[in-house]
């Protein structure tokens, strides 16, 4: 099993190197519009943006940023293929302007421009950014009628064009089975409201690397490559940046192609790539362990489940579950014209592969549960003796 990356320099609103109809999931974070720090880049795409600043016309700048974005969006409905999706990572943006303090609705913006563009809009993710500030208002504070609400939360706008993909070959079929979820991470990755992600520090360590980046955290890449895409897909980010997607979609299984116009973050993405293969072991390892900590702990509630999963040996939920199967990526090298390869394991891991219904249903069954609740994964992993 091989998948193919490849990050390319250049101005997502012409995505010339991509064929109509040729990505299957586009998933990204763009620029946020009336965010001071993308002022800049937005200014120099069209000049007149930085003078409607000037004057104090947040609305009309407002507007022309997002206009820059359309082209973007046109160009991702043109790629993607019938039924494919496009999940975009929003935030609103709040800014005083001439004294003027006001709310820029970027997500609104976006699924309007969207719909017209022929996008079908899904219901939305909020996901909670935990934040450590020690001021949790702004305004006047306590006195009424003055203090604002802060905005602790963005957007992962669902777009899909056209309607439901189709899965008609068998082969298709079997690779679909092999890219299921699990029941209870269905549950809770289907949730419009995500807590339990960590924002992302968006500092970057190379000095000559624009220093703040439009990095959204690991997972949250992880999760919607793995709910809206299969192994083998080709996985499309027209906002690239530091390579988040790109590193999901290698650590899924997944083909991948991204566009960033700033050529200093080359080399951040390229050092991405030397992270994946142990950041995808663990990513795995920690879905692998939360999920057996789910069935012992369902088992003790409820009794025995009906359905083992067929690679690994484990109890789970549903049919659909049955041919689940993780593959690991082995190693990434990257080639002459600056693509990346990246190999995977075609077996299970092997630390999982155990006559679970043996030991889930014995008298240790306890102890595993509560060692499992204190498993703490870390970029090396850990071995079956850690765990069992």
């Amino acid at each position: 099993m091989e998948t193919i990356h490849k990050p390319i320099i250049g101005d997502s609103r012409s995505m010339k190197d991509l064929a109509d109809k040729s990505i299957d999931l586009v998933v990204t974070s763009p620029p946020y519009p009336m965010i001071e720090m993308w002022d800049e880049i937005f200014s120099s795409l069209r000049p007149s943006i930085k003078s409607l600043l000037a004057k104090g016309e947040g609305s009309r700048a407002f507007e022309a940023m997002h206009e820059i974005l359309d082209t973007t969006w046109e160009e991702c409905y043109r790629v993607l293929k019938p039924g494919g999706f496009a999940c975009i990572n929003i935030g609103d943006a709040t800014r005083t302007i001439k004294k003027n303090f006001a709310l820029y609705t970027n997500h609104a913006r976006i699924l309007t421009s969207t719909q017209k563009i022929g996008f079908s809009s899904l219901p939305c993710i909020l996901w909670r950014k935990q934040t450590n500030a020690p001021n949790k208002f702004m305004g006047s504070g306590m006195l009424p009628a003055g203090a604002y609400v802060t905005l602790e939360h963005e957007y992962v706008l669902i777009l899909r064009k056209g309607g439901k993909r189709e899965f008609t070959r068998e082969a298709d079929k079997i690779n679909r089975r092999q890219s299921a979820l699990f029941w209870e991470e269905r549950n809770a990755w289907f949730s419009d409201v995500w807590f339990d992600i960590k924002g992302t520090v968006q500092s970057l360590g190379d000095k000559t690397a624009r220093k703040r980046s439009a990095a959204y955290p690991f997972e949250l890449a992880l999760r919607l490559i793995n709910m809206y895409s299969v192994k083998g897909d080709q996985v499309l980010d027209p906002f690239l940046g530091t390579g988040t997607t790109m590193a999901a979609a290698m650590a899924m299984g997944r083909n991948s192609v991204g566009y960033e116009m700033d050529p200093s973050l080359g080399p951040v993405i390229s050092a991405m790539t030397k992270t994946v293969v142990g950041s995808a072991h663990q990513a795995i390892q920690q879905r692998l362990v939360r999920h057996i900590s789910f069935v012992l702990e369902r088992m003790e509630a409820k009794g025995p489940l009906k359905h083992q999963n067929s690679h690994y040996g484990f109890p789970v939920i549903t049919a659909q579950e049955k041919e689940l199967l993780f593959n690991l990526p082995l190693k990434i090298v990257q080639s002459p014209d600056h693509k990346y390869k990246a190999t995977y394991d075609k077996l299970p891991q092997k630390e999982f592969c155990r006559d679970w219904s043996q030991l889930l249903q014995g008298k240790e069954a306890g102890k595993i549960i509560n060692a499992m609740k204190k498993t703490k994964t870390s970029k090396n992993g850990f071995t079956q003796e850690e765990l069992f």
